[in-house]
């Protein structure tokens, strides 16, 4: 009998033709609204393919005795608690570096709407203000010449950086651990403080840790100059939302674009939505056909490769081998 694993994707059949030549695949995006159900379906299965939507913490492990990987549709692991997982000798899969240049090019998109004031500008138009002698430019602001400073010199902080020497920046960047190629790199380090001081344009490129949980609070949104904007596409809570929307509101800075939220879908009642300042995006960041494409390539072959008794391509949790070595992991013949 085939092993089983569990997803809570809605899996294209190309992907799941492929998972079924190996396991019994059962579940479905029906899970994410029914925790109850999810963990009732967990008890027999070897592998869990999941994305943020899922909470995979202590109560779910306690519920998946068999259970060998969890591979995530994702690059962010903020769902998973991965010491409790390395702990219990499961293997963590995600998917880094498929989705940099997407998740680069919609920070991008918000940088140029946010920055030139393209939403604002097209909202009057929608609503049928663009009348000769009348109509009000928003007036936006060059990047050329501009401070570009990125927070998180990773792969996809390191390629906003390079699109933005393509528009004339001077890029400044911060980064807990100083890239091994930092010497070599056409960009400047300073500390986060004077990032924010001398930043025209602020991008954040971090993964949501203890240590970066509301790094962005009221004292950093302080710092900013008044004509600069933030850009966050990593995750919400990297900002303090409640002091963000004081600085947007009080004038402390231009104007935000967010495509992460503290609490998301973003509620209705957020000050964030009757904002002009502000461009949202519903958290779709590598929201492209081809990237989605290579991400869930990716999770799944991180799935099998465990399960085969083989290193994942991208494995969080190097440290499980020593908890449960690959050997033990494998239940499928070649």
């Amino acid at each position: 009998m085939k092993p089983k694993i569990l997803t809570t994707l809605e899996l294209p059949k190309q992907t799941l033709d492929i998972l079924e030549k190996y396991f019994i695949v059962e579940g479905g995006q029906d899970l994410v609204k029914d925790r109850n159900k999810l963990l009732s379906m967990l008890g027999d299965k070897v592998g869990l393919l999941t994305a943020p939507h899922i909470k995979v913490d202590s109560e779910l492990f306690d519920h998946a005795p068999n259970l060998m990987v969890v591979s995530t549709y994702s690059v962010g692991f903020d769902h998973i608690d991965v010491d409790e997982a390395t702990k219990r000798g499961i293997y963590v899969g995600y998917t880094p570096g498929v989705l940099s240049d997407c998740v680069a090019e919609v920070t991008w998109a918000l940088i140029l709407s946010t920055y030139k004031r393209i939403s604002e500008a097209e909202r009057i138009v929608r609503a049928r203000k663009w009348v000769k002698g009348i109509y009000k430019e928003p007036l936006g602001r060059d990047l050329k010449g501009k401070t570009l400073g990125i927070i998180g010199l990773g792969r996809i902080g390191r390629r906003v950086a390079e699109i933005g020497r393509c528009f004339g920046m001077r890029v400044v960047y911060y980064d807990i651990v100083k890239p091994p190629d930092a010497e070599k790199l056409d960009f400047e380090y300073c500390d986060l403080d004077t990032l924010l001081k001398i930043s025209d344009v602020v991008s954040i490129h971090v993964p949501l840790l203890k240590e970066t949980y509301h790094l962005i609070d009221e004292s950093k949104l302080r710092l900013m100059k008044k004509d600069a904007i933030i850009v966050n596409t990593s995750r919400g809570a990297v900002i303090d939302e409640k002091a963000l929307i004081r600085a947007l509101k009080e004038g402390w800075i231009m104007g935000a674009g967010l495509d992460v939220f503290e609490q998301e879908p973003l509620p209705l009642d957020s000050e964030l939505l009757d904002m002009e300042n502000v461009v949202l995006s519903p958290h779709r960041g590598s929201a492209s056909i081809e990237t989605r494409e290579a991400m869930l390539n990716l999770a799944v072959n991180n799935l099998i490769s465990v399960l085969r008794g083989q290193k994942p391509p991208a494995l969080l949790n190097p440290d499980v081998m020593k908890v449960r070595p690959l050997d033990k992991t494998k239940v499928l013949q070649e």
